[in-house]
């Protein structure tokens, strides 16, 4: 019988993991993928992969084994600070980043993009300027650290690789996990598959009598557009993220690169274009990427992936297909043609299909899209040039939050649920202070019923 049996091991599962590791108590993780030395993906170099156990999401460390970005901040990246309260959840992300340098973190600087001088004149011309203290590790550093992690934790505590698991019932005062390994009895569990489980995680709440609430989902065009042009901006920080209102939507720039390019992106069976550092090839280009995403939510996951397939599905045509249009062409209301794309002065860094995107998209995103660019305009003081392209399109997909307490406790006592399955949190740093969040409680319990006994 374990104490506890955490069915996941991303980021949320490790920090978990290394909270418990005080409290004397039976761990058991369970994961579906490999171990981190085991774990290669096309996708990890930005080519294409059509594996149906893409070990980019599954294995030890999960998404943490990318470029390794920890953005200390509740302005983005999840509701975590909603969820338990700005000052704890600002906490739980120091605790995240002191753990992170324990195991060679510090070897990066951290560094801040707050500006107050930019941030109000971005405010002036209806833009917010979302600030955070980052730690980008860099792919690298980053399965270094978690390595490192791992060599600890499995000293400790005991971690199955290549875990099926079909059913977990609750019995009395403790669960049965029927796995692909045999049957496992755990005091508690707690779910943490990130955003790549959402589907095993829907067939488990259903038959655990868990309720799931709304699903939100992203969708934006990518603009890739003239370095120069935002060099004012972006002096003193890698990365700037803008946020813009319209009406009830809130759209935000994401995954900005300087001198980067766009690659493709294949997730959830669509291909989107998607942004690369430059840091990832041996040189930079002279154009600048980011999306600029609007968040809708949706009744359910299956509504939320309907109209993903309504935009996305339809650019793709069931193959490859990412459509580039000017944004002089989008404004005068007329398709890109491949004559026009060969004499454009910005070079696509993607091979995109030229056409009209106000044909395939729907008009609100257009809109918003237009707006943004009106304002941002405004904020760099000149005309974004005409021959600045836009690739449709780009998607950020999360699981249906589930209805938990504020100690991410289920209806169902014993049965937790953390980081991005739970809904709440959307980012590496969120995941792990949530991870570090529960470990708190479920160890102070621990020390609680000891005391209790005596």
């Amino acid at each position: 019988m374990y104490d506890i049996t955490i069915v996941g091991s991303g980021v949320s599962s490790i920090f978990l993991a290394y909270t418990l590791l005080q409290s004397d108590q039976k761990i058991l993780i369970l994961e579906k993928g490999k171990p981190l030395e085991q774990r290669d993906c096309a996708l990890d170099h930005g080519e294409p992969c059509h594996c149906d156990l893409c070990e980019k999401y599954f294995g030890f460390a999960g998404l943490g084994k990318s470029e390794g970005k920890f953005n200390y901040t509740s302005n983005f990246g999840g509701e975590l600070a909603q969820k338990i309260g700005k000052e704890h959840a600002m906490q739980a992300m120091r605790e995240v980043d002191d753990i992170l340098c324990l195991f060679g973190g510090e070897e990066i600087a951290k560094y801040s993009t707050v500006d107050a001088h930019l941030a109000k004149k971005a405010q002036s011309f209806g833009l917010q300027m979302l600030t955070t203290e980052v730690r980008h590790l860099g792919t690298s550093l980053s399965t270094q650290i978690f390595q490192r992690m791992y060599d600890m934790l499995s000293r400790k505590i005991e971690i199955r690789f290549e875990v099926d698991i079909t059913e977990i019932k609750k019995e009395a005062h403790s669960f049965i996990i029927t796995t692909n390994q045999g049957i496992i009895h755990s005091h508690k569990v707690v779910i943490a598959t990130g955003r790549s489980g959402t589907e095993w995680l829907q067939r488990q709440c259903s038959m655990l009598g868990v309720k799931q609430g709304t699903t939100r989902l992203d969708l934006g065009v990518r603009v890739e557009m003239k370095e120069q042009q935002l060099r004012s901006i972006l002096q003193d920080t890698f990365e700037t993220k803008l946020s813009y209102i319209h009406e009830d939507l809130v759209s935000t720039t994401y995954c900005m690169n300087p001198r980067g390019r766009i690659i493709r992106k294949h997730q959830e069976g669509f291909v989107m274009p998607d942004g690369q550092n430059f840091r990832e090839k041996e040189h930079g280009t002279s154009n600048l990427n980011f999306t600029l995403f609007t968040s809708r939510y949706f009744p359910t996951l299956a509504e939320a992936n309907a109209h993903a397939q309504k935009v996305i599905g339809s650019i793709n045509d069931n193959r490859e297909r990412i459509i580039v249009q000017r944004l002089g062409d989008l404004r005068t209301g007329r398709p890109t043609t491949l004559e026009q794309m060969a004499v454009n002065r910005i070079c696509p860094t993607l091979q995109a299909e030229c056409g009209d995107l106000t044909a395939h998209v729907p008009s609100i995103y257009i809109h918003i899209l237009k707006g943004f660019l009106q304002c941002l305009e405004a904020f760099i003081g000149e005309t974004i040039d005409e021959d600045t392209l836009l690739y449709g399109m780009d998607g950020k997909f999360y699981s249906p939050i589930i209805e938990t307490t504020t100690r991410f406790e289920t209806s169902v006592s014993g049965l937790y649920l953390i980081g991005d399955c739970s809904g709440i949190t959307h980012s590496l740093s969120q995941a792990a202070a949530s991870g570090i969040y529960v470990g708190h409680h479920l160890s102070d319990s621990v020390v609680t019923s000891k005391q209790n006994e005596h």
